[in-house]
């Protein structure tokens, strides 16, 4: 079985639903008996009984049971299941985050000074350290080794997101890439796929824009979108289109060109993940943008389907339905 971990980046509310697996196994025995059909006077012959198979524990794979807390946390030191389980805590309480997040976006942050220095350290040896796996690859790749001599594989996810502009999308198709080609170097059993996020290769400003236009055409079928190109159906009956109040203005020739340059980033992507043989998972980030997200990754889908006989363009729906009924319900409750 083979089970995936969550890359250790911004997992602020992590909840594993688990379902325990039980396997039994039996002894078979076979019993043969032959009779010459040309001698009838011949005696059967005694049944050989062949003993019975027997299947060694150590040839089955290993079963993860997360309910065996003791046995499942065994290989950590009690000093750092302490310290997972105080920056857990940290990360639930409502004020101390907006306080963080007050301090990380201060002009302090942006010159060299000692309280910079201070603020980074503290950062880097407790958020950071729990929800990252290293700076770079070499650091990557011990945190998925720890991980695989758990029994666990990785999703490998290049922590970036919210761009606003080509260039710093280019830069960050170039870590797409090279996270794949870290992928690539690792066992084939380590790495259960590679994890791109959309808003890291489209400006925020254009997915929020392209959101607002598919919505108001799923108001107003009439609405002509002459960049759309033939997708799955982004929106349902129940899908929340609040976002969207009134007609937007259409995309600029400028914004075309970069939404088709965006599409060709993804689309990069996904040639590296078919030569490299690893899955793709594309993340469902947050509803604003999320009919861009959805229109982009269905048609990156829809190009790749054919050759991707043995590869999946995942997006993280389990993830996205939540998020979208939450949506519905605090749509209705206004």
């Amino acid at each position: 079985m083979a089970t995936k971990v969550l890359p250790p980046k911004q997992l602020q509310n992590l909840h594993f639903f688990i379902a325990r697996s039980l396997t039994t196994s039996s002894s078979s025995s076979k019993t043969s008996s032959a009779v010459s059909p040309l001698n009838l006077a011949e005696k059967p012959k005694t049944p050989i009984q062949e003993p019975p198979t027997i299947i060694q524990d150590h040839a089955k794979p290993p079963i993860l049971d997360f309910n065996d807390h003791q046995k499942l946390f065994s290989n950590f030191p009690t000093t750092k299941l302490l310290r997972a389980s105080s920056n857990l805590h940290m990360v639930s309480i409502g004020p101390l985050v907006d306080f963080g997040k007050r301090v990380m976006n201060s002009r302090i942050m942006e010159t060299d000074n000692i309280v910079r220095d201070v603020v980074l350290e503290a950062v880097r040896h407790t958020f950071y350290n729990h929800f990252c796996a290293g700076e770079d690859v070499v650091e990557a790749r011990r945190c998925i080794e720890r991980v695989n001599e758990a029994g666990l594989r990785v999703m490998l996810d290049f922590a970036v997101e919210y761009t606003s502009n080509n260039d710093a999308c280019d830069h960050n198709l170039k870590g797409f890439l090279d996270s794949v080609q870290s992928a690539m170097s690792l066992p084939p059993s380590s790495v259960s796929s590679v994890v791109a996020k959309v808003t890291a290769m489209l400006p925020l400003s254009l997915l929020e824009r392209v959101s607002d236009l598919l919505r108001w055409q799923q108001r107003d079928p009439s609405f002509n979108l002459p960049w759309k190109q033939n997708s799955f159906p982004v929106f349902s009956e129940s899908s929340p289109l609040y976002h969207t109040l009134e007609k937007p203005e259409p995309l600029t020739p400028q914004e075309e060109n970069d939404l088709q340059s965006g599409q060709e980033r993804l689309w990069k992507l996904c040639e590296k993940c078919v030569q490299a043989n690893i899955p793709l998972t594309v993340d469902a980030e947050h509803l604003a943008v999320q009919p861009a997200i959805d229109y982009l990754t269905y048609l990156t889908a829809i190009k790749h389907g054919k050759r991707w006989q043995s590869h999946r363009v995942r997006n993280n729906s389990s993830l996205l339905e939540r998020r979208k009924r939450e949506a519905a319900t605090s749509s209705q409750s206004r």
